[in-house]
């Protein structure tokens, strides 16, 4: 069965939301899928200052969690037009899992470790344009140096072409805002494309792995 990790990080709330709105369409679709979270890498005391939500009880994910799964769903909140700190460095220390691909030199090609998986990116701004497609873009090199199979969204889903309200998610991935300070919640046709998004990503991710049955 195709293996699924969506994991996010959530200081406030919305990108839970659409962690939570993702595995289950992700699941509907056929997939065994896992919900985990990033590390914190902020004190508790900072967190408090800053009115973080409590941190939820999903599981920490890890680079042994990316070994696991076929394909992974990141929910990314952005900063500056880029992924936060927590994310950038879980995936700076996912040095052990690059280390195992097989170098240029060898004889026989192996894929291992990272290489040959699947990942797609949903994201969370304070504001329309606060850097949703910049994030992925600059996420992209992660999975570049592991050989991770990037899928977007593209236009999967008519409701990109929205007019009538203010919502996030382009064809780069779904997303949200969240408002300047956090108040906005994500609204019905966001939370619909993201559950558009993560059926397509599974299907994506299904036919590589009943192709390599």
């Amino acid at each position: 069965m195709t293996k699924i990790a969506v994991i996010y990080y959530s200081m406030y709330g919305h990108t839970k939301k659409l962690a939570d709105t993702a595995a289950a369409s992700a699941k509907e679709s056929g997939a065994e899928v896992g919900v985990f979270q990033v590390p914190e890498t902020l004190p508790e005391g900072v967190l408090t200052a800053m009115g973080a939500a409590p941190r939820t009880t999903d599981p920490v994910a890890s680079g042994k969690t990316l070994e696991e799964h076929d394909g992974y769903i990141f929910v990314i909140p952005t900063r500056y037009g880029r992924a936060v700190g927590q994310f950038s460095a879980f995936f700076d220390h996912t040095g052990g899992q690059w280390m195992k691909q097989v170098g240029a030199n060898e004889p026989v090609i192996a894929y291992i470790a990272l290489s040959k998986k699947f990942a797609t990116i949903i994201t969370s701004t304070g504001t329309q344009h606060g850097g949703q497609e910049t994030t992925a873009l600059t996420t992209i090199p992660f999975f570049t140096h592991h050989g991770i199979i990037y899928v977007p969204l593209g236009y999967a889903t008519g409701d990109l072409m929205n007019m009538k309200e203010v919502m996030g998610g382009s064809p780069w991935g779904a997303g949200t805002l969240a408002g300047a300070d956090g108040s906005r919640q994500s609204s019905d046709l966001e939370l619909g494309i993201v559950t558009i998004h993560a059926k397509h990503f599974t299907s994506v991710v299904h036919q590589f792995v009943k192709g390599g049955e």
